[in-house]
């Protein structure tokens, strides 16, 4: 079955693959109909990607299609034909964070395109329980669910208010998802960014209430300018800067919590004194959970969320490894890039 593999950083080519000839009783093979790109992908290609061995098929948001399912059926019922989103965290089930629920964060915890071979392949297949099903969304929907997810994951994590003031820092995919989800808790949110476009896109699907466009670092004095004295009581940073993670505890108010979603090789360092002083909650989020799966589905056949507008760009399979250099290129804004395999 055709394939594409990143040989190493810079080099995506055509591949094969063998064919699945059979599946577990606890599985199920699925036909990948869309595959969306992140920053994954995108640090994976320039070499920058931690916990990363190459050569590797890329490829973890996955729109997919269920063609052929184990003999064994949990309680959930899958059926052929079934519009599917693949959950790419293939866990062990038998460590301390997999029986506490943490699948997320197992131990020995498998990620699809990263760890092990992903989604840009014709079939996959997978744990029965690592697809989740929809009657009503499209292959384009059930490919960003993923992304949705870190940015979900985070905000649970992070157990916002509406009297919360929360500041997300940087407006990529993954920022723009925790956006998504902090407006629906009905807290004030806004929004920085370095690229004025990303935060128009933001304002204008309704993602923020407001925005900054830095040109510089980001200071307490900007932030208590624009809040009437306050400062954010929880603060996102999804940017896997080093500065501009450590910058982020000068800007958090009294009692407030800072979620770090990215990440970098590295050490984080901040002044204990005045960390203390705030008494600042820190925490990191990682990946998503099985019913952050579910309530970003559900949300999105009720309406309440829209993702249409992020899909920016999209390629064929075959055209991909031409194509996937120019979305690097900053002036092509690419909000959320999109590969069809039919």
């Amino acid at each position: 079955m055709k394939s594409i593999i990143l040989n190493e950083p810079g080099t995506l080519s055509h591949s094969h693959k063998e064919d699945i000839i059979t599946i577990g009783s606890d599985e199920v093979l699925v036909k990948i109909k869309r595959i969306g790109i992140c920053g994954t992908d995108y640090h994976a290609f320039r070499g920058r990607q931690p916990f990363f061995t190459y050569p590797r098929i890329l490829g973890h948001e996955l729109g997919a299609e269920v063609v052929e399912i184990g003999s064994y059926q949990n309680t959930r019922t899958l059926k052929i034909g079934d519009k599917v989103s693949i959950e790419p965290y293939i866990n062990c089930r038998v460590c301390q964070a997999c029986k506490r629920g943490l699948s997320n964060c197992c131990e020995n915890l498998q990620v699809l395109g990263v760890h092990i071979d992903g989604g840009m392949t014709e079939y996959m297949k997978l744990p029965q329980d690592k697809v989740h099903p929809s009657s009503k969304l499209d292959f384009d929907q059930l490919a960003l669910v993923e992304t949705l997810g870190i940015g979900l994951h985070a905000v649970n994590r992070a157990t916002i208010t509406q009297n919360d003031i929360v500041l997300i820092i940087g407006a990529g995919p993954i920022g723009l998802s925790t956006a998504q989800f902090a407006k629906l808790s009905g807290a004030k949110v806004l929004i920085a960014d370095l690229n004025a476009k990303r935060l128009q896109f933001s304002l204008k699907n309704n993602l923020a209430d407001e925005v900054i466009e830095l040109n510089d670092r980001l200071t307490s004095q900007m932030l208590k300018e624009r809040l009437s004295g306050n400062l954010p009581t929880v603060i996102f940073d999804a940017t896997g800067n080093k500065k501009s993670m450590e910058t982020s505890f000068s800007l958090a108010a009294q009692g407030a919590k800072i979620i770090f979603i990215g990440l970098f090789q590295g050490e984080v360092t901040f002044e204990d004194p005045s960390f203390h002083k705030k008494e600042i909650t820190l925490m990191s989020s990682r990946n998503s959970l099985p019913r952050d799966f579910k309530q970003i589905i559900n949300l999105m056949e009720t309406g309440k969320i829209n993702t249409a507008p992020w899909l920016t760009h999209k390629t064929a399979f075959e055209t991909l490894p031409e194509v996937f250099p120019l979305w690097l290129n900053p002036e092509e804004d690419v909000i959320k890039a999109i590969v069809y395999l039919d």
